[in-house]
């Protein structure tokens, strides 16, 4: 019960539930591109991010000087049922579908 009940409190803060829904929808992003969606520096979403990767939510690869960070592969069943819902769960929430245009709009600084 560890496992989930880490899972849960790790997604119980806004931005953090906001970068795991934009990951379920849209599968690998670079942080830069998640920072201009939820509207946040790059270093907090980035700490956000951090505190994801070590309750196992997301994994994180580096190209160049960008990292690109996509869900994990789910470790229980809690795991799987939340990437799920949250790929279809908020589709009609006004924060989601403004983060989604946002992130739509962004690329990667080279």
């Amino acid at each position: 019960m560890d496992k989930e009940t880490k899972i849960l409190k790790v997604l119980s803060e806004s931005n953090r539930l906001r970068l795991a829904i934009l990951l379920a929808r849209e599968g690998e992003v670079c942080v830069c591109q998640l920072a201009a969606a939820v509207d946040e520096p790059e270093y907090k979403v980035s700490r956000h991010l951090g505190i994801m990767r070590a309750a196992g939510l997301v994994t994180a690869r580096r190209e160049g000087t960008w990292m690109y960070y996509t869900l994990a592969e789910p470790s229980c069943p809690l795991q799987s049922h939340l990437i799920v819902f949250l790929k279809t769960g908020f589709n009609s929430h006004p924060t989601v579908k403004a983060d989604r245009k946002l992130l739509k709009q962004v690329k990667c600084r080279t």
